[in-house]
C-alpha cells in the first residue's frame, strides 16, 4: 500500500531531530525579533523583503519569509525523505515560513502549481491543528515539533481555524513531481537557484 498515493496525504513523525527543530525555531524567532526592532526603529522599511515581512497576503500582520536561507537548505535536505515517503521523484520549488500569532486564521484553500507536493513542518510553539478535506470529510491533524504533514497542495483543500494560542512556527516546503503534470516548469519556483528571492 502506498499511503500517500491512496490518501494524497501522509503524516511523518520526527522527520528531523528535536535538536535541529529547536535550532531552527530559535533562529527564526531571533530573526523576527531583529527585523521587528529594525522596523520599529525606522532602520528599514516594510519593503525590505529579503529579510522577511509582515505583509503576508494570506495571514495579515504575521511575520513570514519566502526563501529564507535556512529553510531553503532544509528544502533540499528533506527531499530524499519526501521521495522515500511519496515514492515520487521530486524537484524543489520553494520554502515559506511563518510565525503565527494569537487570532490568526488560515482560510480554506488549495495552492498554486509550485506546491504540487507540499509539507508543513512544525518547528515549535503551541499546537495548532491543520485541517484537510479528504473524501468529503474534514480531517484534523495535530503535529508536534519535528513532525510533518505531506500533502498534495494543489488538490487537497487545507486550512487552520482561529489560533487560540500565542505562537506557532511552521515552515512549508514545496516540490514538484518530475514526472507529474508540471514536470520541470516550476523548478526552483522559476528562480535561478534556491535561496534567491523572486524579483518583480
Amino acid at each position: 500500500m502506498n499511503e500517500f498515493k491512496d490518501n494524497k496525504y501522509k503524516i511523518v513523525k520526527d522527520a528531523i531531530s528535536k535538536e535541529l527543530t529547536d535550532f531552527i525555531y530559535k533562529y527564526f524567532l531571533l530573526k523576527r525579533n531583529v527585523i521587528s526592532f529594525y522596523l520599529n526603529s525606522n532602520l528599514i522599511t516594510k519593503d525590505t523583503f529579503f529579510i522577511g515581512k509582515y505583509e503576508d497576503p494570506q495571514v495579515k500582520n504575521t511575520y513570514s519569509e519566502y526563501s529564507d536561507f535556512c529553510m531553503e537548505t532544509l528544502l533540499s535536505f528533506l527531499k530524499p525523505v519526501l521521495e522515500n515517503e511519496t515514492k515520487l521523484q521530486l524537484i524543489e520549488t520553494y520554502s515559506y515560513a511563518r510565525i503565527y500569532k494569537k487570532g490568526d486564521i488560515l482560510e480554506k484553500h488549495t495552492d498554486r502549481n509550485s506546491c504540487e507536493i507540499s509539507i508543513t513542518l512544525n518547528l515549535g510553539g503551541e499546537q495548532w491543528p491543520i485541517y484537510l478535506e479528504h473524501n468529503n470529510k474534514e480531517i484534523e491533524i495535530n503535529l508536534n515539533p519535528s513532525d510533518m504533514l505531506i500533502y498534495r497542495g494543489c488538490e487537497v483543500e487545507h486550512w487552520r481555524n482561529k489560533f487560540e494560542g500565542n505562537i506557532c512556527v511552521q515552515v512549508f516546503l514545496h516540490y514538484n513531481d518530475i514526472n507529474g503534470s508540471f514536470k520541470l516548469n516550476n523548478k526552483y519556483d522559476n528562480r535561478p537557484f534556491l535561496g534567491c528571492q523572486k524579483i518583480q
